[in-house]
């Protein structure tokens, strides 16, 4: 960036995303006709079980106010909860868990809800999209909460509109649920009857007109097949992103059902064939749950087949599965433990597939910065939902080699590889090492632009920014000349987070070798990436890029 651009930036500081970088968005399907939407996707999900608890009827004003720290982080889309309005609430002594108002026992189409007004969820809509971050609505079309009163929606009984409208509605032959058959029937919705299609049909084209929908998460994706899937998505949003949650072992179907003998993954892989949506990958949540490290290459995201990879979801957990902040610790249903959520992390963040964080993770439990350099190790390496991946037997733990579009990485999880080059060619740099050495992370040169010729790899360089004084909510970043550091865009420089002794800022930084960066310090606002309070005064720091190197700045 030139002297005089970067003035241009400062003089329009107060103009959000004025300077900011967005993520390029590839759009358009796999080869194989899925609607992964570039397969380049990194996917936050944008809330937890607590939420309309823990901040009711504002959530959609902190999602609006966060948009741009979600882009800077590198996320590429969010997963918004359902808009719905939903005025259930319910309790489950017995198992510590209870809720209500979180959309998935909806009231009707109003927008006005517990998350906030409807206004409030266009504007949060219209920040992100503007941050670069895709907007992925959350959709239960099985089934609503039948008995509320006053309903801009009414299906009257006996004409074919629920499940329980049937003959028989617990007998298979006659049960007017298509797809998987879903658990109950008083508020089951019949997808197959026209005017119920039509209906969810028209909303999901409302949600893309109006609501800035850029694909869809369809939950629980039992009582509607999914072929009715491919013909919403067809018919409302086809060049959208979406992706199904088939929560549900082999053993659960019928004996007489093929699902009954098969695995995880080809059941899951069934749904996908058949909607052209990706899914999200049970198949390895089941492994680390049940499984070791090693067995997590048994999920779909590493199959040997690329076009079972690129329909994975992949995930650590999600507000059904994992704990939430606030009231009984939200649902907690399957969540991992603790000591491996740094690990899956590592996992599915380097490795094929879609890979969805949970906002709990990501923003509240103390994950961020970890999560955030893995996104930037991905990104750097250009990972992708068909990335080749292969696994190397005779170490312990899980090692792997990927195969990005620029750099090809090494992972090896709770392992005893001693070095990249046991199992792969090439000169690789260390990207990361943390949890005491259970996460390494190799990776070959990211190429360089200087014209030496000199493709290297990243190395580690020690960043400090002295005299960096902050108020409360901002700290000091770096900032440069190099994709690392942000290509001089505000929104995407590195935070560093060493202040044993503040105020200076200390930390470390992989940039490519052989090159000489320019760079500064600046002290910006953590939630909002477009409030910079303050640039480093004078030219220009550099530094000559070299393991061992080191630089720093002053304010």
């Amino acid at each position: 960036m030139s002297r005089s651009l970067r003035a241009a930036c400062l003089a329009a500081i107060l103009l959000p995303l004025t300077c900011q970088t967005a993520l390029a968005d590839v759009a358009g399907n796999s080869p194989n006709d899925v609607r992964y939407h570039g397969g380049d996707e990194i996917i936050l999900q944008g809330f937890h079980w607590n939420v309309v608890r823990e901040a009711p009827n504002d959530w959609y004003n902190i999602l609006r106010d966060k948009a741009s720290t979600v882009s800077a982080d590198g996320f590429s889309a969010i997963w918004m909860p359902v808009p719905w309005r939903d005025f259930s609430s319910w309790s489950d002594p017995a198992k510590g868990t209870s809720g209500g108002g979180e959309g998935y026992f909806w009231h009707d189409f109003n927008k006005n809800g517990r998350y906030g007004s409807d206004a409030q969820l266009k504007q949060a809509a219209a920040a992100l999209n503007g941050a670069g971050v895709k907007v992925l609505y959350d959709v239960v079309p099985n089934h609503m909460n039948r008995g509320y009163p006053d309903k801009e929606i009414n299906f009257p009984a006996g004409q074919g509109y629920w499940r329980n409208d049937c003959a028989d509605p617990g007998n298979y032959a006659n049960d007017c649920d298509d797809g998987d058959r879903f658990i109950g029937g008083e508020s089951d919705l019949n997808t197959g009857h026209p005017d119920v299609f039509a209906l969810f049909r028209n909303e999901f084209g409302n949600l893309r007109g109006n609501y800035g929908a850029g694909g869809f998460r369809f939950d629980f994706v039992r009582g509607y097949a999914p072929e009715r899937v491919d013909s919403w998505m067809t018919a409302a949003h086809d060049d959208a992103f979406c992706v199904g949650e088939l929560w549900k072992s082999p053993s659960e179907y019928q004996s007489w059902q093929w699902q009954n003998t098969a695995t995880w993954q080809e059941v899951i892989k069934d749904w996908s064939d058949r909607s052209d949506c990706t899914v999200f990958d049970f198949a390895l949540k089941e492994r680390m749950q049940n499984g070791s490290i090693a067995d997590w290459r048994y999920g779909l995201n590493g199959n040997p087949d690329p076009r079972w990879r690129e329909v994975a979801v992949t995930f650590v957990d999600n507000h059904d599965t994992g704990y939430s902040p606030g009231q009984n610790g939200g649902q907690h249903h399957w969540p991992l433990q603790d000591g491996l959520i740094r690990q899956a992390y590592a996992y599915i963040l380097t490795t094929p597939g879609t890979p969805v964080v949970y906002w709990a993770h990501m923003y509240d439990w103390g994950y961020g910065d970890f999560i955030r350099q893995l996104i930037q190790i991905r990104r750097t390496a250009g990972v992708r939902a068909d990335s080749p991946i292969s696994f190397h037997t005779g170490y312990s733990g899980l090692v792997a080699t990927i195969s990005g579009t620029s750099q090809t990485l090494v992972i090896a999880l709770n392992s005893n590889l001693g070095n990249p080059s046991q199992v792969a060619s090439g000169t690789f740099s260390e990207a990361m090492n943390g949890s005491s050495g259970a996460i390494r992370v190799w990776r070959t040169g990211a190429g360089s632009n200087d014209g030496s010729g000199d493709t290297g790899g990243l190395v580690q360089v020690g960043f400090t920014c002295n005299n960096g004084v902050t108020q409360p909510g901002d700290s000091v970043y770096a900032v440069g000349g190099v994709a690392e550091l942000g290509n001089w865009s505000p929104a995407s420089a590195v935070r560093l987070t060493d202040t044993s002794a503040y105020p200076t800022w200390k930390g470390s930084i992989g940039l490519p070798a052989g090159q000489t960066v320019e760079w500064k310090c600046i002290i910006r606002n953590e939630a909002d990436a477009s409030a910079v309070r303050q640039w480093q005064p004078g030219g220009n720091n550099s530094v000559q890029v070299a393991a061992g190197a080191s630089t720093s700045g002053a304010f």
